[in-house]
């Protein structure tokens, strides 16, 4: 089924769940109600607040009315008459001032109508599969400023199966939060005296350090050079990169000597600093810069979500300065280095998007072809499908999204390579070419993990909280059965982590079975087992977290079953 088609089903479920709201609430004013990438939603101002068991009373009126089979239909009105039928409703009659033209559109569905642009099914009966998802707070128009409404979420589909699925998922989405699993493996925290700011645990800073270290081995051999930039800069350099002109509400700022500075929320400026440092030759070229820089957002409260967005994290960034011929060799680089990161975490599925120019943009029309035309040959010769955005490109270049497809089928953006023509220019960015005189190099911002803390937030969700042998915080838990192979116990615990290991030792004198249930609910990949005859062997017990065994293990042998399990 086309995408299209399913976003009209979805369109008409919308106006479905106002039509019920209405029949229901006759009191509540209605807003807009569009289609989304996942399903539907409607914004209105009810009489009083809807509560969650009010869910269940407008799904059931939904169904009533699809069973009647009513037909839409759809008519093009005066902008009098409509002002006329929404005298009543200060959200309607704004829309209606908006809407270029003489004339609007009207939905229709038996006595229910409501604004429209049109695009939907033939009648209330093809909309039978479909489900009310949650209630929550919106803003007229998406400004806080704004009256405050409420959002009623749902899905639709064209089949019973294609529901049931989604409706899965959510489950398991919602089974394997990153934030209830955080929690539960006690990797990271929030807390009101720092709303919106993760505290990582020393479990959580692990895999953080691995995640660097993992990341930086191939940036290593891939000829980038690591520096590190201020956390804060003046305002005169944000107002000069225009950091300022878009992000100042968004940006933290103080009062350092009388003078005003800001806390970074972006990495590029730091670098072209490095760049301009001193003259540039084209031998230097390209020069790519990395950086794993914290930066500082102010995000609305409302749109804080665990891991996923938050006020503070650390951006894998890089930046490659190069000449306009080298652009494209520089994207087939990035993308074979964006597919070896990537591919020990088990992303099997990558959905690439190239973005292009906008109507309005700075550059030259020939810049922006060979930029274009760079990113996609480098994709075409990688091997990759991709689709073509069109105007979607920043005002500065054109770009290349990598989103990631998880074990839940959900896809997240996270890698970008963005190529920059405004910066060199408003910094004034030159090398001496080969010819001796002064040239504008080209700058590409790009990053693969997006941020560490919401890669670690995907992670945790993608493994459902069961992270592989070399990036689990604890890879191997010792467990005895009696306190008499305490010793024993100790000294192999030594051992492993002299090889390099992360093992911990169940110090307790719980039962074996009480010990091994709480390794599982930590999610340690092995637990080593060890009661009198492993002592006497100088064995031990190898327990899986899926429960398998193998037993009778030599030290040795155990050692080097870890070191196997290490290779990704």
């Amino acid at each position: 089924m086309q995408e299209k088609d399913l976003q009209v089903l979805r369109h008409s479920a919308a106006h479905l769940l106002a039509h019920a709201v209405k029949e229901l609430f006759p009191e509540t004013v209605l807003t807009i109600g569009p289609a989304t990438k996942d399903g539907f939603f409607y914004d209105s101002l009810p009489e009083k607040n809807f509560k969650d068991e009010d869910l269940v009373l407008i799904e059931a009126r939904m169904r009533e009315i699809s069973a009647k089979n009513i037909p839409l239909t759809h008519r093009e009105i005066s902008k009098e008459e409509a002002r006329v039928i929404y005298k009543n409703n200060p959200f309607k009659l704004e829309l209606i001032d908006q809407i270029p033209g003489d004339f609007v559109g009207l939905a229709e569905q038996g006595d229910f109508y409501d604004l429209c642009r049109g695009g939907h099914v033939a009648s209330t009966g093809e909309i039978k599969y479909f489900k009310l998802l949650h209630i929550s707070g919106s803003y007229w128009r998406a400004d806080k400023n704004n009256k405050q409404l409420q959002r009623i979420s749902g899905t639709a589909f064209f089949t019973q199966q294609e529901l049931d699925e989604f409706i899965q998922q959510r489950e398991d989405a919602l089974q394997f939060d990153h934030r209830k699993l955080g929690k539960e493996l006690d990797l990271f925290s929030f807390h009101e005296e720092g709303v919106g700011f993760p505290f990582f645990h020393p479990r959580g800073t692990i895999i953080l350090g691995i995640l660097a270290q993992h990341l930086k081995k191939h940036l290593v051999k891939d000829g980038y050079q690591e520096i590190s930039t201020p956390m804060m800069l003046s305002d005169e350099l944000w107002r000069r990169s225009g950091h300022y002109q878009h992000y100042k509400d968004n940006m933290y700022f103080s009062c350092i000597d009388e003078k005003s500075y800001a806390i970074k929320p972006m990495n590029c400026p730091g670098s072209i600093l490095v760049y301009k440092e001193r003259p540039r030759s084209y031998r230097e070229l390209p020069l790519k810069l990395s950086e794993s820089g914290s930066v500082h957002r102010h995000e609305l409260s409302g749109v804080l979500s665990g891991l996923f967005r938050v006020r503070a994290f650390t951006i894998d960034d890089a930046h490659i300065f190069c000449t306009k011929e080298q652009i494209e060799a520089e994207v087939t680089k990035f993308i074979a280095l964006n597919d070896e990161v990537l591919r020990p975490f088990g992303f099997t599925k990558t959905v690439i998007g190239v973005s292009t120019r906008p109507e309005k943009a700075m550059g030259s029309d020939e810049l922006w072809n060979i930029a274009t035309n760079a990113l996609k040959d480098a994709l075409d010769k990688a091997g990759k499908k991709y689709e073509i955005y069109e105007g979607e490109g920043a005002f500065y270049g054109p770009k290349i999204e990598f989103g990631i497809e998880d074990s839940l089928k959900r896809v997240w953006q996270c890698g970008t390579m963005q190529i920059d023509f405004f910066q060199p220019e408003n910094f004034d960015l030159s090398y001496i070419s080969s010819e001796g005189v002064k040239e504008r190099p080209v700058m590409l911002h790009r990053a693969i993990y997006g941020s560490f803390e919401r890669f670690f937030g995907i992670l945790l969700e993608h493994f459902k909280g069961k992270f592989p042998f070399w990036l689990s915080p604890v890879q191997i838990k010792v467990l005895t059965i009696t306190d008499e192979q305490k010793e024993y116990a100790c000294n192999l615990k030594q051992t492993l982590v002299d090889h390099g290991f992360r093992v911990e030792l169940d110090s307790s004198s719980d039962q074996i079975s009480g010990q091994i249930k709480r390794a599982q609910l930590e999610r340690v990949p092995w637990m080593l087992v060890i009661g009198k005859k492993e002592v006497e062997n100088n064995t031990v017990t190898l327990r899986y977290l899926d429960g398998k065994q193998e037993f009778g293990l030599t030290i040795q042998q155990v050692v080097e079953k870890a070191k196997n399990a290490e290779c990704y």
